[in-house]
């Protein structure tokens, strides 16, 4: 059986498919993972034995050039669209199964093309703000804001409807038409589907609504086995351990000087510091040793080693320091982020930095409440409560869904 696993984002959206793909392959499965061109996505999924098939463009380049003209968004979502059909359809076969995530145009030409070729499709969410659900709004375009009056969250989901459909149903529906399919009139929920599946885990993120048939498997994680480079081994062995600092894929324009605030605040609290340059390139601002800066790093073998995690709020960042027992400090910048620096504040195994542009007291407040031994031990034992095979659990349902 073939499982197609399609996205277009982030480490943290190319990851758990990676995830899945492995424990898929263990059950006999044939997994193609659709994902942008990026090397290090490439490089990664090569490592574990799973082939990637590149669509569209870089995402590394999009998010860290020059930002998008608004005027260009929708030429951007119609090639999303086409090129994420274009691929499902290539790489198709009778029978095969299309699990979708990442934005919101690929997921939709992932659909479509389960649509035309009669495959079975499972909507993918990697954090649950995108699910409708009356404990919380929906994330609000800067183009297509909420009437402030209203306040209701089921009453401002409905209006989502109407958002999705502006921002993406022409280009959505066009397509289908030009591969003679019916239009949808509401996009949003036929690529979501009915019955979504949410690969998060139910401690750190408990679903609550009924109002959706939402399938929560647990988190999606790839084990990691790689080694860390011996230089930050010597680093770490030579000294207490340092505060890790780092914010992924965000390019943090506009926050200021991300790397020499935080080196100063760590610094504040008698701490070193090992910084990620991730897609923002972050540098230490001097030559002192009690700074070590890394690239790509195994945050498993990493995370379990420092006394405290600062970062942006990415799903894969939040559930890696989760599981390893470590406090964290969130410094959230978009979408789903300020909901996981709510729920680290929520269960007491961190601090949420109140905005996306740190100061050097903003935190330093926050990396006394983390570096705490109350809040050591409050990590720890949520660490011990959290589940770990969300991807096998996920890979049984799949094949079951592809034998019906």
């Amino acid at each position: 059986m073939r499982v197609l696993l399609s996205t277009y984002g982030s480490r943290g959206d190319v990851q758990p498919l990676a995830g899945l793909a492995v424990r898929l392959h263990e059950l006999g499965a044939e997994v193609r993972v659709c994902a942008p061109p990026d090397e290090e996505f490439a490089q990664r999924l090569a490592e574990v034995g799973v082939p990637m098939v590149p669509v569209s463009e870089s995402v590394r380049a999009l998010v860290t050039g020059a930002p998008p003209v608004a005027s260009d968004f929708p030429r951007r979502v119609a090639a999303l669209v086409s090129a994420y059909y274009d691929a499902i359809v290539a790489e198709a076969e009778a029978g095969a199964v299309v699990v979708a995530t990442g934005l919101f145009p690929s997921a939709a030409g992932a659909r479509s093309a389960a649509d035309k070729l009669g495959l079975g499709y499972v909507y993918l969410a990697l954090q649950p703000t995108v699910l409708p659900s009356p404990h919380r709004p929906p994330f609000q375009y800067p183009s297509h804001p909420y009437p402030p009056e209203v306040t209701d969250n089921r009453e401002l989901w409905d209006l989502n409807i109407q958002t999705m459909n502006a921002l993406f149903g022409g280009a959505v529906n066009t397509h289908r038409a030009s591969v003679g399919l019916p239009p949808v009139d509401n996009v949003r929920d036929h690529v979501l589907t009915d019955r979504p599946w949410l690969a998060t885990d139910p401690v750190l993120d408990p679903w609550q609504s009924a109002d959706l048939d939402v399938v929560q498997t647990g988190a999606w994680i790839l084990p990691d086995e790689r080694a860390l480079p011996a230089e930050l081994e010597a680093f770490l062995n030579a000294g207490a351990p340092p505060v890790f600092v780092g914010f992924g894929s965000m390019p943090l324009r506009g926050a200021g000087d991300v790397a020499g605030v935080a080196v100063e605040a760590v610094r504040a609290q008698g701490r070193r510091v090992v910084i990620a340059r991730g897609w923002a390139e972050l540098s230490p601002t001097d030559d002192k040793d009690d700074c070590f800066a890394v690239g790509e790093v195994n945050h498993q073998a990493l995370f379990g080693r420092v006394a405290a995690v600062v970062h942006h709020g990415g799903a894969g960042t939040t559930m890696a320091a989760t599981r390893a027992g470590t406090p964290q400090v969130v410094v959230p910048q978009i979408v789903d982020q300020p909901y996981w620096a709510q729920r680290v504040a929520e269960l007491g195994i961190g601090a949420a930095h109140d905005g996306p542009a740190p100061t050097v007291e903003s935190l330093s407040a926050a990396l006394r409440t983390a570096l705490t031994p109350e809040t050591r031990a409050r990590a720890r034992a949520v660490a011990d409560t959290m589940s770990t095979d969300g991807a096998s659990v996920a890979a049984k349902l799949l094949l079951d869904v592809a034998g019906r």
